[in-house]
């Protein structure tokens, strides 16, 4: 099993698949990653040699994934928090950032209906 970023990859799973585990890397990139590192994205994970491995290590290395991003975004949302815009108000209140609408659907966003006087 390879271990790439902290994240142990699937063996059984094409190489383009099983990069997109780790967060921050999507198909496109994995793709760019794999043909960066003179790996064929339709191999195998489980199929690699270890300088292949070491090879695609190196290559993620250059984008920001996992820990740093997650840190990153963390910083973004808390930045709009506490500057009081309108899209860091709505992260507060845990309703949908991106212009949807709210009256109807959003219960993702905004948890299960809470009945006010019980069931009936």
């Amino acid at each position: 099993m390879a271990r790439i970023a902290g994240i142990n990859l699937p063996n059984e799973k094409k190489i383009k698949i099983s990069l997109t585990y780790i967060f921050g890397i999507g198909r496109a990139s994995a793709v760019d990653i794999a043909v960066k590192a003179g790996v064929d994205p339709e191999k195998k994970t489980g199929e690699l040699s270890d300088k292949e491995v070491a090879d695609i290590q190196t290559t993620v290395k250059e984008y920001v994934v996992e820990g740093d991003l997650r840190r990153s975004v963390r910083n973004d949302i808390q930045r709009l928090r506490s500057t009081g815009t309108y899209r860091g108000l709505r992260h507060r209140r845990g309703l949908p950032v991106r212009g949807q609408r709210s009256r109807t659907n959003a219960r993702t966003r905004k948890g299960r209906r809470r009945s006010p006087g019980g069931r009936k």
